[in-house]
């Protein structure tokens, strides 16, 4: 019997397979793409809220040059609304600036969910297609090819499924 429970006691080490966690391959791939894909998700906010940034400074070096009591019209929750410059130029100075702490925040959480990943590359020996790291990785001739070639080290790169 005690044969019996040692060989079963075994049976979880073996499944673990040298990982931290005890994960499989695919669950630790799948992991790593999700947080990929989270991170391109800010980025992708973070440009967009950017173009939002560059309209609303246009918008507002425009309305500076006319007369305050003009008539104006903005888009408030799909309605347009008719306004004075005055009132609407110290509204769109508040959100220009509001935008821009909101791209600061989604920059900051960019850089550390960089840091997330980074450190789960690491943890789990994850290498993309491209990167030109092949000295762990013995029969990846590209991955040797690639690092003479001087190829970047970032998190940016691309990783085949």
């Amino acid at each position: 019997m005690a044969a019996n429970s040692s060989s079963t006691g075994s049976k979880p080490s073996n499944s673990a397979g040298g990982k931290p966690s005890g994960i499989s391959a695919e669950q630790v791939v799948a992991t790593f793409q999700r947080m990929r894909q989270e991170q391109r998700g800010m980025a992708s906010k973070s440009a967009e809220l950017e173009m939002d940034i560059n309209e609303h400074s246009l918008v507002i070096d425009t309305l500076r040059e006319v007369d305050p009591s003009r008539k104006c019209f903005r888009l408030v929750g799909g309605v347009l609304v008719e306004r004075t410059v005055k009132e609407v130029l110290p509204a769109l100075e508040t959100n220009k600036e509001q935008i821009t702490k909101l791209i600061d925040s989604i920059n900051t959480r960019m850089q550390t969910k960089g840091r997330e990943l980074t450190e789960y590359r690491e943890r789990y020996n994850i290498r993309l297609m491209g990167e030109g790291e092949g000295e762990a990785q013995g029969p990846s001739a590209g991955s040797s090819r690639d690092s003479e070639g001087g190829g970047s080290k970032g998190g940016a790169g691309v990783l085949v499924s």
